[in-house]
């Protein structure tokens, strides 16, 4: 059982968040700050924020206003950064269990188990690989 005042976030989920018109997000977004949810994220958060923004740069989907805007809300985010040694371990173990094609996204899931959280993502490929551990405190977040 996750606790839903402690909530960890993906790096999707940010970006969505801090991007224009995505309004399920900053709905789901809102109801976390009105419980006053703790919201918490390994330290990898900010470069997986930061690439990804400037990808959108790099393709020209975005200018460069828009990124450093995004990218300065993003970084003021409450959310607190969490890692350590046990959790990477804890991290490859999770991404071999579950063939995860890279152990990035598996210290999102180290996070919230070690917590006992519910971890956010609107990535769907990340739910569906850890559909067979039945992680009911893994959420889809509509987008």
């Amino acid at each position: 059982m996750s606790n839903s005042s402690l909530v960890c976030v993906d790096a999707n989920i940010v970006i969505r968040f801090v991007l224009p018109a995505n309004k399920p997000i900053q709905t789901l977004w809102e109801k976390w700050i009105s419980k006053n949810a703790r919201l918490v994220a390994p330290t990898l958060l900010h470069y997986e924020i930061a690439n990804s923004l400037y990808q959108y740069e790099k393709h020209g989907q975005l200018s460069h206003e828009i990124i450093r805007d995004a990218l300065d809300v993003a970084l003021a985010l409450p959310i607190e950064l969490i890692g350590d040694a046990d959790l990477h371990r804890r991290a490859v173990s999770l991404a071999s269990h579950y063939h995860l094609p890279a152990a990035y996204d598996a210290h999102y899931l180290a996070l919230a188990e070690r917590l006992n959280a519910e971890l956010w993502t609107s990535d769907e490929r990340l739910v569906n690989a850890v559909k067979s551990g039945k992680l009911e405190w893994v959420k889809l977040a509509s987008i």
